[in-house]
């Protein structure tokens, strides 16, 4: 009786605090527990963790408990609640292990003497260097010896300044030497080694100067990804048309084509900067997608001979005036960035991981080398004319090539339709598709009597009847705003896909189940193609092992707590790939182009809790 009585005197006076009463823990003499931080820098680093410890300094005979109460056990766990400027982050490090003793008869493990609690601290990439900030602590607990207990409550601080290098501070190396290290399992994980994670990009951010060499990289990739590739070859039939030209010409289409790219990603850029919106947010609109269904549709059209429109109007480049063929050069290069926003490619995800998180003149610098990376094969042709001049000279070959092309484009349109089946339901779809029909026909009545040895009223009466087509196709399929259902789990790939939430992940790993989280979207290609690992029966064998649950983060419809949630794990875009694993702090972050062997490793890694 009398322990039980205990307990509830325990649990009744958690929430009361010795200074809340003016009293002294330990008669009106000193205090039997003082609180204190130290930090392994004297300066930190923008975007560097660090750690820091607690430091707990018991009176003699004086004891605390530790973060978990045995059950059946009396006393009160301690707690940490950290208060840091916006933008820090900190993370429990492993505690010391307990130690047992008696209190008031009854078992129990806490802490006596000094002891340290270490914490990892992670600043923003963008803090200010030459700047200063306070890091607070409350320690929430109970102090005992053997004849009473008294809640407390108390607070510490370290102001710490900030420089452009950390700077280890020597004076506390050998505390630190004994605390546990900041993590390192915890970023991507090097295909078939499960012993030597890769490094971890959200604790430890690249360099600025990998972050720029992984933009212009990023960029030039986006130059072979499906989204771009009809573009692509719309420039090849354009710079194959320019190669006889004057070699100033062809200089100015490139970097005409260069200033539209250019141009457009700065424009994109301070929309993220500003908004701090995820990559291809605008994919996440079901009208721009039907927007770009219906413009790529026109534009096949066009290629594949239906009808003729000036270069001007849709950047082919052709053997126009030099305003008009510029106009078209630089069209292509705004063109060239809409359609590249859906393929976050290699490389270029963890640049905008941290675009939107650096300074703006920083993220602005790193959009001007995506797009520059996105230029760079066409500005080089025009830049140096004996590369142009390897190109085959113009003939007749090339109308059968651009209606070749044309096929690149209708592919496009059919990727664009798939996509809008995730946003768009029911009869309004139908619309949509027929809508494609009308706006089809439209330019086929253009292309059958608009041209220009007809009568001038024929011609006439061809617009007037494409334009009602074109108007009438748009307004019959435009999508409505769209509807939100609650997401159902579902079986793809040989798997079931359980709704993504945070609390459910939580729940989950609380129950001691490792967790598979995959952040896409149907708009996002690399998404798609990541998917092909999924049937593997290797893998899937694995994750059956491990009793893994997989979880499906769709981010094909906004959705902040999503983006929140991939944002925090260093990344600015899908695909993001994570592995949480119970008993680790950390989580498992996949590179962004899945294989076989880097999912299995991965999975591998549960093995070793």
């Amino acid at each position: 009786m009398l322990r039980h009585a205990l307990a509830a005197c325990l649990a009744l006076s958690a929430s009361l605090s010795a200074q809340d009463f003016g009293l002294s823990i330990s008669g009106g003499k000193k205090e039997s527990v003082s609180v204190s931080i130290a930090s392994e820098v004297k300066a930190a680093q923008p975007g560097t963790p660090f750690r820091v410890a607690v430091k707990v300094v018991h009176e003699p005979h004086f004891h605390t408990y530790g973060k978990v109460i045995a059950k059946g056990a009396t006393g009160k766990p301690t707690k940490l609640t950290w208060t840091l400027p916006e933008g820090w982050t900190a993370e429990e490090l492993p505690w010391p292990a307990t130690i047992s003793f008696e209190s008031f008869g009854v078992k129990a493990d806490g802490y006596e003497g000094t002891v340290h609690f270490p914490a990892k601290i992670t600043p923003p990439a963008g803090a200010a260097a030459g700047s200063a900030i306070k890091l607070q602590v409350n320690v929430d607990g109970l102090v005992c010896d053997d004849k009473s207990c008294l809640p407390f409550r108390k607070d510490a601080a370290l102001d710490l300044p900030i420089a452009t290098a950390a700077a280890l501070d020597d004076s506390v190396k050998d505390v630190f030497a004994s605390l546990p290290p900041l993590p390192a399992a915890t970023a991507e994980t090097t295909a078939g080694d499960t012993s030597s994670p890769a490094k971890d990009e959200a604790a430890t951010p690249p360099s600025f100067l990998i972050l720029m060499i992984s933009a212009f990289i990023g960029g030039l990739i986006l130059n072979i990804m499906p989204c771009v590739f009809p573009v692509l070859g719309i420039k090849v039939v354009g710079i194959v048309q320019q190669a006889g030209e004057d070699r100033k010409q062809v200089v100015l289409h490139g970097l005409t084509y260069t200033l539209g790219i250019l141009l457009s990603f700065w424009v994109l850029g301070g929309i993220v900067v500003a908004l701090g919106k995820a990559w291809g947010f605008q994919l996440q609109s079901a009208g721009f997608n039907f927007g770009l269904a219906a413009f790529f549709l026109i534009f096949g059209l066009n290629m594949a001979g239906i009808f003729e429109m000036g270069a001007s109007a849709v950047g082919v480049g052709q053997d126009l005036q030099a305003k008009h063929g510029l106009g078209g050069s630089f069209f292509s290069g705004l063109l060239a960035t809409a359609v590249s926003t859906p393929c976050s490619a290699p490389f270029l995800g963890t640049a905008l991981g941290f675009a939107v998180k650096l300074p703006a003149s920083q993220a602005m610098l790193l959009f001007t080398l995506i797009g520059l990376g996105l230029a760079s094969p066409f500005l080089l042709l025009s830049a140096f004319p004996s590369l142009v001049k390897v190109l085959p000279r113009p003939g007749a070959w090339m109308e059968s090539f651009k209606q070749g092309m044309s096929f690149l484009l209708f592919g496009t349109v059919f990727y664009m339709l798939w996509v809008l089946t995730a946003m768009v339901e029911g009869p309004a779809l139908l619309w949509l598709m027929l809508s494609l029909v009308l706006i089809a026909m439209a330019c086929w009545v253009y292309g059958r009597w608009s041209l220009p040895h007809l009568p001038a009223a024929t011609r006439t009466k061809a617009v007037i009847i494409s334009i009602v087509l074109f108007a009438g196709g748009l307004a019959l399929g435009w999508p409505p705003p769209p509807v939100k259902h609650k997401p159902q789990p579902v079986f793809e790939y040989g798997l079931i896909w359980e709704p993504w939430s945070e609390t459910s992940v939580q729940d989950l790993l609380s129950a001691g189940k490792p967790v598979y989280i995959d952040y896409t979207a149907k708009w996002c290609l690399t998404c798609q193609v990541n998917k092909r690992v999924y049937p593997d029966p290797a893998l899937q064998e694995l994750f059956k092992k491990h009793q893994v649950v997989t979880v499906r983060a769709d981010f094909t419809h906004e959705d902040p707590e999503i983006k929140k949630s991939f944002e925090s794990l260093g990344k600015g875009a899908v695909p993001v790939n994570v592995l949480h694993i119970p008993g680790k702090k950390e989580p498992v972050i996949l590179p962004e182009l899945l294989t076989r062997d880097n999912v299995s490793a991965a999975l591998k890694q549960i093995e070793s809790r």
